[in-house]
């Protein structure tokens, strides 16, 4: 190969994440010029359906479950681990936050404090099982986190659908909270669980960049046999990694079921797929926390969004979705490249 062959580039390269974004955009654009529509009329009604004033509250609303579980991804990858269970962790914490006011005596924010603590702490724990699975008997974490949500979410829809079922509605949820045990309201959808979120978004970031856990984290997602030659415990870091991620995934099911539904409701916790979302939103920031947090609240605009595209152009929302997978799988492709390079 010739010296100018081997010279590196002059040109500035573009960051991964805003290049797939882009990508994302002028590839959605294309498919809505392709199926007979205007491209900049559906991005219009996108920004102008998420960030318009009287549109904030939604988009924000959509955001604090969003970007907790975009945490709860977020958190493992920093060190090298993915949590794929975050549906059935969820689950658990909404049903924990569920019966925690129905049968619980006290006052309303006595029943509020102990619903969301009762569901990070049944969370957690639940989480801690896949990475006791792989310290203990070699059970890959990915598969059994992801596995684990299967029981968590049988039990929850058999615990509402028979013994603790609403026999007034006759459909597979618990009654109502008490209005005393819902979170407060402080405008239109929106309430105070996101300032609850706002508060674990800042002490994550926090612990990831300023304390000693947090370096550690990130010496492991470097190079976890490193950070074990160095006197890293990595199976209790394992253990205390997954314990925060399913903690943050209980309290976002807690913060849905006292905020917006008042009940714990079959199904309802994981039909906006919040789990997936976040887990694409922490991929495209490579699992820094501040990123991943910035990328939740982006994909949570683009949802939002695509319900006022579909709305004001009659242009389906799934055209968001779809953008969102672009950006993945353009980073995939990036970062494969980008190994098969290295690796010539």
């Amino acid at each position: 190969m010739s010296d100018a062959a081997r010279a590196p580039s002059r040109l500035p390269r573009l960051p991964a994440a805003p290049m797939a974004i882009l990508v994302g955009v002028v590839l959605g654009g294309l498919l809505v010029l392709v199926s007979g529509g205007n491209p900049f009329t559906a991005y219009w009604a996108i920004v102008t359906g998420s960030l318009s004033w009287s549109s904030l509250p939604n988009t924000l609303n959509w955001a604090v479950p969003l970007v907790g579980m975009t945490l709860v991804a977020a958190i493992p990858l920093r060190g090298g681990m993915i949590n794929l269970g975050g549906d059935g962790q969820m689950v658990v914490g909404g049903l924990v936050a569920a019966l925690v006011p129905l049968y619980l005596p006290g006052p309303g924010w006595l029943l509020i404090l102990c619903a969301i603590l009762a569901a990070m702490i049944a969370a957690g724990l639940y989480a801690t099982l896949a990475a006791w699975g792989e310290t203990r008997h070699g059970i890959p974490m990915l598969i059994s986190s992801l596995l684990l949500s299967y029981p968590a979410i049988g039990f929850a829809s058999f615990v509402v659908g028979f013994p603790l079922r609403d026999t007034t509605t006759g459909l597979a949820q618990t009654p109502m909270i008490p209005e005393a045990a819902r979170l407060p309201v402080l405008s239109g959808p929106l309430n105070a669980g996101i300032l609850i979120m706002a508060a674990v978004a800042v002490i994550v970031v926090l612990y990831d960049r300023f304390t000693v856990g947090g370096y550690e984290l990130r010496m492991r997602g470097l190079n976890a046999r490193f950070a074990g030659y160095g006197g890293v415990p990595l199976a209790r870091q394992m253990t205390a990694v997954m314990f925060a991620s399913g903690a943050i995934a209980g309290l976002v099911g807690s913060l849905i079921v006292l905020g917006s539904q008042f009940r714990f409701q079959d199904g309802a916790l994981l039909s906006p797929g919040y789990t997936w979302s976040g887990l694409m939103a922490a991929l495209l920031a490579g699992g820094e926390p501040l990123a991943a947090i910035l990328a939740g609240a982006f994909f949570a605009a683009l949802q939002t969004g695509g319900f006022a595209m579909q709305r004001e152009t009659a242009i389906p929302r799934v055209l968001t979705m779809v953008m969102q997978a672009i950006i993945i799988l353009f980073l995939a492709i990036r970062h494969g490249i980008g190994r098969q390079g290295g690796a010539r």
